[in-house]
Formats: structure tokens, C-alpha cells, sequence
């Protein structure tokens, strides 16, 4: 039973990823990063490699025809360089923007956007010359090489088939006008390095499962972890345990302090006592002020007895307002003509003992409904 429990055989929770998370512990591809960076230079290329040739060309145009006068002048030498960095700014400018959108796009893909200084900070762990030793022999780093090697073969046969596809083609750039050769030479070279570099989507379809499993496997849990981390976030039983007392002392205080104001409490009557309170004024119906069984509605009676609050023992409508209302809401509509009936006897009393008509009786039987009668 204790090995199982030390097994990590738990999905981790997600206050577990959270915590991982701002450690800079996510799952990343390499893969995906380096496919990210290789598809958008090979975008970049069929975007502007039209532009950047004609701008080559034109460069070399320019320079290839300098005079001698020219090559000798400084500042002839300045506005040439000058001239040049305008010329390729706006192709290799639009080219690395591209590449760079690649890089952060296919970087974070996997694992989404996340910086963590605890992630960024040195680990003397790291510097330990004898986990080196394991990370480099271990089983990453197999599976690193097979990745390596896999790449490689991929790659090395893909470009070997487009070379021999495209070959007669690349000849035919000898022999053509050099304008319009270097940019068909440099499209055709994005277009091969487009496909070249889609060979390696099947590395990146093993690559981006594996990495995800292989995160989700490190933060998996032992059965005893996921308790203490549950019992954590609810607190211990015995906190809990005391919070509640604590409530429940805090709302009984707050209950026995309005019995006072009660214009009568109602009993069973020894299990459960309800005290009722009712003002004309508010045209509402009678409130639930206080409400209990057994010793509160004990401690209920005692209360009421020393505040002169009227008792009336009434077992039906007791048990069916205690079951059908909480404290601070309003009797339902199935019991008012019962509630009448009481408030109504409990007033007639209070007159009778001022010397005020005959002594008034209550009903043995009060209507009240059968959904809300309980045994």
C-alpha cells in the first residue's frame, strides 16, 4: 500500500501546471520552433526574393562599373555602402520580420507565451557536472540523437530527390538573362526550400505528442500528494471543524438575541421549537427569527421564558415550519391561516390577561397542508 502511494500514477492537479507553469516549466517543442523559423525564412524568400534579387542586381550593376577615380574617394566609397543599405532595406527588412514572427509563432505554439524569472534564474543544479553527465547519457538525450538522425535522413533524402527533380532547370539558369535568371534562381530556390523544409513536419508530428506526454509524465502526482495538496487548499479537517463551531456559535448568539423581539415561539414540544414574528406594517408575512430541535430548541424555550415571550405548543405547524423555512424568511403561503390562527389566539391572550373579553382557545387541529405536514 505505501509503494503505491509513492507511485506517481495522478494526473497532476492544475494548481500542480500553475505552479510549474511559473517556473518556466511548460512543454516545448524544438521541433516546432525550428519548423517555425525554416517556414517563415522559406515564406520570406517567395515574398521578397524577387525584390531582394532585382536589388542585387542592381547593386552589382552599379558597383561591377565603378571608375578608377571612384575606387580611391573615400566619401565615393561612403555613398556607395550608403547606397547599397537603402537599396536591400526594405527586402531584408520585410525578410527578417518575417522570419522573426516565424520564430515567436512556432516557439510558442506549444505551451503558449510564458517568462518566468524563476525559470531564467542559475541553478547550481545545472552547473553539477555529474547530472551533465546523466543528461548527456540519459535517456533525452537518446531520444535527442534519434530525433537528430531522423532529421537528418529526412532531409538529406528529401533534398536529394528535389535536386534531382529540379536539376535540368538549375541548368538552364546558365544560359538565360542575368536579371531575370537571378530571380527566378532565387524563387525557385524559396520554392525548393518550402518543400525541404515540409519534409520535416513528420519529425515535428511525433515531436510536439511526445513532448506534451512526456511534461504531463514529470508533474504526475502520487496518490499522497494529491491529498496533502487537497487538503491544503480545503484546510485540514480540524480547522474546518472549528470554523464551523465557530459559525454556528456565532449565528446561535445571533438567533438567541432575537427571540426577545418574537411575538411567539411555537414547540413540539419537546424537539423543535420556531419562533415567529409578525408587523402589520411591513404587509408581509411572518419571519422565522429563531429555529431548533432537541437542546436549541431547549435553549429557545428558556429564552423565551425569561423574556415573557409566548409559548404555544402546536407539535403539526411546529415541525412544518421548521422543515419549510430558514431563519430570516417568511412562512410559506400553505401555512399563513395556521400562523393566523396562533398570532391571532396569542393576541386575544395578551388581552385577556389585561381584564380585556373571555379567554380566548386555540384549535387542536390547524389546517395545514399535507405537502407540508412532516412526521
Amino acid at each position: 500500500m505505501a509503494e503505491t502511494d509513492q507511485e506517481r500514477t495522478e494526473e497532476p492537479t492544475q494548481k500542480k501546471l500553475d505552479d510549474a507553469k511559473k517556473k518556466g516549466q511548460i512543454a516545448r517543442s524544438k521541433e516546432m520552433g525550428t519548423l517555425g523559423v525554416l517556414l517563415a525564412s522559406a515564406v520570406g524568400l517567395l515574398v521578397v526574393g524577387g525584390a531582394m534579387a532585382e536589388a542585387m542586381y542592381d547593386i552589382m550593376t552599379r558597383n561591377f562599373s565603378v571608375g578608377r577615380e571612384v575606387i580611391f574617394d573615400e566619401n565615393a566609397t561612403l555613398n556607395i555602402w550608403s547606397g547599397i543599405l537603402n537599396t536591400l532595406l526594405v527586402p531584408l527588412g520585410t525578410f527578417f520580420a518575417i522570419v522573426v514572427f516565424g520564430a515567436f509563432v512556432g516557439n510558442t505554439i506549444v505551451g503558449g507565451f510564458n517568462f518566468s524569472w524563476q525559470g531564467a534564474a542559475p541553478k547550481p543544479s545545472k552547473m553539477s557536472p555529474m547530472k551533465g553527465l546523466k543528461r548527456m547519457f540519459g535517456t533525452q538525450a537518446l531520444i535527442e540523437l534519434l530525433k537528430g538522425l531522423g532529421k537528418f535522413f529526412v532531409v538529406a533524402i528529401s533534398a536529394f530527390f528535389l535536386l534531382r527533380w529540379q536539376f535540368p532547370t538549375i541548368l538552364q539558369f546558365s544560359s538565360g538573362i542575368i536579371d531575370q535568371t537571378m530571380r527566378d534562381a532565387v524563387m525557385l530556390l524559396g520554392f525548393m526550400f518550402l518543400l525541404l523544409v515540409c519534409s520535416i513536419l513528420l519529425i515535428v508530428a511525433i515531436d510536439v505528442p511526445f513532448q506534451r506526454y512526456n511534461h504531463n509524465k514529470q508533474l504526475r502526482m502520487t496518490k499522497q500528494e494529491v491529498k496533502d495538496e487537497r487538503k491544503n487548499a480545503e484546510g485540514s479537517p480540524e480547522v474546518k471543524g472549528k470554523i464551523r463551531q465557530m459559525q454556528l456559535s456565532m449565528a446561535m448568539k445571533r438567533m438567541m438575541q432575537d427571540i426577545p423581539q418574537a411575538d411567539v415561539i411555537v414547540t413540539n414540544p419537546t424537539h423543535f421549537a420556531v419562533a415567529l414574528v409578525y408587523n402589520p406594517a411591513t404587509k408581509g408575512a411572518p419571519k422565522v427569527v429563531a429555529k431548533g430541535n432537541d437542546e436549541v430548541a431547549a435553549k429557545i424555550r428558556e429564552v423565551a421564558m425569561d423574556c415573557d415571550v409566548p409559548i404555544v405548543e402546536s407539535p403539526a405547524l411546529a415541525r412544518a415550519v421548521y422543515y419549510s423555512t430558514k431563519i430570516g424568511q417568511e412562512i410559506p403561503e400553505g401555512l399563513f391561516m395556521a400562523v393566523a390562527q396562533v398570532l391571532a389566539f396569542v393576541f386575544q391572550m395578551r388581552d385577556y390577561k389585561k381584564g380585556k373579553g373571555r379567554r380566548p382557545k386555540l384549535a387542536r387541529d390547524l389546517p395545514i397542508p399535507d405537502d407540508l405536514q412532516h412526521d
